[in-house]
């Protein structure tokens, strides 16, 4: 089985809502559920050893557009968030995943050395990430918080605006330069994630955003759950240019699973075959090289191809991957290798 650490997941989330509703979100998480895409046992089977578990806030105002006669469709952007509510239910997610390290359901890492001994005991390892930054006060006073709780990666935006910069729309067809790009103050976190050690996520920002972080982060480059443009033209995968930007910097980008930035029509359809996952691996290796293309699953927040339907699943990719032509080396970099090196740089290490 090849272990598979993944750029990015929305299990938080999940978790979280099932607590709001009554749920108990450690022994969830530990003993399984038939619920979305990541448990602990489901994890295992899968050979999903880790990843970078997101804090996002959800936008309740967001209904995604149904396609036009032509498949078009274009969903207004989310309204920004008000501070102190994004606070409260990230510190509220953060406290799960506090708790499910203190119970043992899953390690809390918080550097490449911690992943890799949680990978050979084989419990979960688990990345705190920040998808959108609404939670952040303008003086980022409380990012040294985030950051002592276990916080190492984030996106200054997700899908809607916020002090630090703006968001792309889910839209088909669509160019990637959808807006602005950072602000003054998302200058200013950028450079604080470049002190503290924290990675920076460009999967949500705009195409101006992401020329802004990449004219002044120290960092690689990284799109965690991103695809290629060409092959699936929303408004949120990545242009030839960018690629070429983030193997520059020697970063990378994480194959996104959700079936809406796989598909040629960009529909929200589970019956999409592996192969247009394997399209876009193929494309972005070969714009990138094999040293900067990573998976970033996107589960428990996208519709994924049935042919994996959760995280035990994931193995049918790894076996796809095989049936391509891609030799034990090149898996081993494509599961878990190029994210484990892109983090030690984004992180001092």
């Amino acid at each position: 089985m090849e272990l598979v650490f993944d750029g990015h997941n929305d299990v938080l989330l999940r978790l979280w809502r099932n607590m709001k509703a009554g749920g108990d979100p450690i022994a969830e998480f530990a003993n399984g559920t038939t619920s979305g895409h990541i448990d602990a046992p489901r994890a295992k089977a899968g050979g999903l050893a880790g990843g970078l578990c997101a804090i996002y806030i959800p936008s309740g105002d967001l209904v995604l557009k149904e396609p036009d006669e032509k498949g078009h469709y274009e969903t207004p952007l989310a309204a920004p968030l008000d501070y102190a509510f994004s606070l409260n239910i990230a510190l509220e997610k953060a406290s799960i995943a506090l708790r499910l390290d203190d119970a043992n359901a899953w390690r809390l890492c918080r550097s490449t050395a911690d992943i890799s001994k949680a990978m050979e005991e084989g419990i979960f390892a688990a990345v705190l990430h920040m998808e959108g930054c609404e939670a952040l006060d303008p003086e980022l006073a409380n990012l040294d918080v985030f950051y002592a709780a276990g916080l190492r990666s984030l996106g200054p935006v997700w899908s809607r605006h916020n002090i630090f910069g703006h968001g792309v729309p889910f839209a088909y067809p669509m160019t990637t330069d959808t807006g602005p790009g950072l602000t003054d103050l998302g200058f200013d976190l950028v450079r604080a994630c470049n002190r503290l050690g924290i990675l920076i996520d460009l999967a949500h920002i705009t195409e101006k955003g992401f020329w802004d972080v990449a004219k002044t982060s120290d960092q690689p480059l990284i799109a965690s759950h991103s695809n290629a443009h060409v092959l699936t033209p929303v408004a949120r995968n990545l242009t030839d240019k960018q690629m070429d930007a983030i193997k520059e910097s020697g970063g990378l980008v994480g194959l996104n699973y959700a079936v809406t930035m796989l598909r040629p029509d960009a529909r929200d359809d589970a019956a999409t075959p592996l192969s247009d996952m394997i399209r876009h691996i193929n494309y972005m290796v070969e714009r990138m090289g094999i040293d900067h293309v990573a998976l970033g699953s996107d589960f428990d927040g996208a519709t994924i191809p049935q042919e994996i339907q959760d995280a035990a699943g994931n193995q049918n990719l790894v076996a796809a991957l095989k049936t391509e032509g891609y030799a034990d080396e090149d898996l081993a970099k494509l599961c878990r290798g190029n994210w484990l090196r892109v983090l030690g740089q984004a992180w001092h290490e």
